[in-house]
This record gives structure tokens, C-alpha cells and sequence, in this order.
């Protein structure tokens, strides 16, 4: 278990910056150019996982390089190239302080919501009646403040975000519409796999030029849930449990071992097997997600791969 990355230690040309995030490490070069490097690790209840799992860092990179590529015609992005299977470089933006969380079912966060008798998310009514991963009758928005670094993100309404002046009016209403179009076209796509895009978020920015774009990374199992579409009613019509590809497994999984990330609980050992287990079930997402074969990457040395692919890039 070896074979995985899950810390960073680049010194690339021009760098004068770097941000560790939970999964991502972030390095910031001259002329406004980012070097996003997606690891190995694994984040859950906002807590990363001690151990790496085996492609999770390509398989995410991969995806979302498809998805940006199958959604600039509506939305412009911060993506420029995918030199290695886990590095995405771009130009650095100004990220707005607010994730842009669209569900179009009532599962995971809404539902456990909706359980304890709540009506109301991020300002948004839901619908009497429902049961959990129901479809809701038109997409909800449902925004979150991004969290500093250790912090749970954070729900918020759009009155609330606007009153604030976290974002500007004109600038929401273009957050609103990218979002919208953004989960149509993301919906578009899972159909075709035979999947339902249950939920997910994106994350906006401004480049230098002060143009709203995408960024960070779109569709991946880690910021979306899908459920299979064959047999999603008659499920529903049984009471019983979507079959779900996203990484709610992993969540479940801690929950049957005692621990949401709360004060006091102590993390679960992840055997080899697991992990095993978890790196075969990235792989089915990323297969299903795409339609393609996964292809894996040589991880016999991965950070010297990375560091020489960035390079040559970069020349």
C-alpha cells in the first residue's frame, strides 16, 4: 500500500506559494498559473483519512479534466492542461467564498435534514410529503460557506449571502445560472451511463481578466452522488436503499465504526483489504462515470512522474 501519494513536497520554476487542502495540494506559480495535484488522500466528516487510496488521485483528476472539457461550451473554466494523470494546471482565480451546492433529490445532507423535521435548506422550501431520494420537483440550490482549513463548511441562504456581501447580486445570478446549467448538463451525461446526478457542488471564481469562472474540479465522486438509474423506482416504491455511486460508502462505513468526525471519536483502523476495497470502488465510479476502461497509472514512484511531467510542461 505503498503506491499512493498523499504528501507533497514540490519546489516547481516560479513557485510562491502552497496550499495543502484536504485532498488537493494546491501550487501557485508566476503569471497567475496554479498547479493543482490530486492525492491519494481521503476525506470524510471533514477529516483525511490516515491512510492513501491506491489511484483515488488519478481517478478524480481524470474525471473532472472530462467533465470541465464537457462543459466549457456552457461555462468557461479555469483549466488549461493535465500534463500527468494527477496534475491539472490553470490559471489561478479568486475564489468566491461560497460552494454552489444543487440537489435535485433529497438524499445524504438534505435528507438527514428533512428527518429531524426540517422544511426549510439554505432558505429553500421543501416539499411535505417526501422520503428520502425522492426527487425534488425542480432542482434546489442549496449554497455553503466554504470552510477555513479544519471547519465544517457551512449552510447559507442566497438572502444571507447577499446580505452579507460575500457576493454581489450581479455576480449570484450568474453563480445561479452556471450552476443550473452546469447540473442539466451533468444530469445529460450520468443518463447516458445509466446513472442519476443525485447532487453536487461547484466552486466559482474571478481570473485576472475578472471573469467568473469554474474552478476546482466538477462531477467527481467526491463532490457529487449518483445512483444507478435501473431500478432506482422500484427501489423507492420498496422503502428500500438506492444503489448510490459516490463516496457515501466510505461515510457509512465510519458511521457502522462509531465515528462522524465528532469530539472524542476516535478513527477507525482501515485495513489493506478495505482500502483494497475502496480503490476498486473508485475505479467502478470512474468507469461507470465516464464510460471508459480505467487505465492505471504507473505508481512505482509517483511524486518523481509528476514532478517530470510538470517539468516538461512547464519548459
Amino acid at each position: 500500500m505503498n503506491n499512493t501519494i498523499i504528501k507533497t513536497d514540490f519546489n516547481f520554476p516560479g513557485q510562491t506559494d502552497v496550499y495543502k487542502g484536504k485532498v488537493r495540494d494546491v501550487y501557485t506559480l508566476k503569471d497567475n498559473k496554479l498547479v493543482i495535484v490530486a492525492t491519494d488522500r481521503l476525506s470524510a466528516f471533514d477529516v483525511v483519512m490516515p491512510k492513501g487510496i491506491p489511484y483515488k488521485g488519478q481517478i478524480l483528476n481524470q474525471i473532472a479534466t472530462k467533465m470541465m472539457q464537457a462543459t466549457q461550451d456552457l461555462v468557461p473554466n479555469w483549466l488549461e492542461a493535465t500534463p500527468d494523470p494527477n496534475v491539472a494546471i490553470g490559471q489561478a482565480c479568486e475564489p468566491f467564498k461560497v460552494e454552489m451546492v444543487i440537489r435535485g433529490y433529497l438524499a445524504g445532507h438534505a435528507a438527514r435534514e428533512y428527518k429531524a423535521g426540517k422544511r426549510m435548506l439554505c432558505g429553500v422550501e421543501m416539499p411535505n410529503g417526501m422520503k428520502e431520494n425522492d426527487k425534488f420537483p425542480e432542482p434546489i440550490i442549496t449554497p455553503a460557506t466554504k470552510a477555513e482549513q479544519g471547519d465544517h463548511d457551512e449552510d447559507i441562504s442566497k438572502e444571507e449571502i447577499l446580505k452579507q456581501g460575500i457576493v454581489s447580486p450581479e455576480d449570484y445570478k450568474i453563480l445561479e445560472e452556471y450552476t443550473l446549467n452546469l447540473f442539466k448538463r451533468g444530469s445529460e451525461i450520468a443518463a447516458k451511463r445509466g446513472l442519476i446526478l443525485v447532487d453536487t457542488k461547484y466552486e466559482f471564481g474571478k481570473n485576472a481578466e475578472g471573469k467568473i469562472v469554474l474552478i476546482d474540479e466538477i462531477h467527481t465522486p467526491d463532490s457529487s452522488r449518483y445512483f444507478y438509474a435501473d431500478g432506482y423506482k422500484e427501489r423507492q416504491d420498496k422503502n428500500e436503499p438506492q444503489k448510490q455511486l459516490s463516496k457515501e460508502f466510505v461515510r457509512q462505513w465510519l458511521i457502522e465504526n462509531n465515528f462522524q468526525g465528532k469530539e472524542g471519536q476516535v478513527l477507525p483502523e482501515m485495513s489493506d483489504e478495505y482500502i483494497e476495497s475502496v480503490s476498486e470502488r473508485y475505479i467502478e465510479l470512474y468507469e461507470k462515470i465516464t464510460g471508459e476502461a480505467f487505465v492505471k497509472s504507473d505508481i512505482s514512484n509517483i511524486e518523481t512522474r509528476i514532478k517530470d511531467n510538470v517539468l516538461e510542461y512547464l519548459k
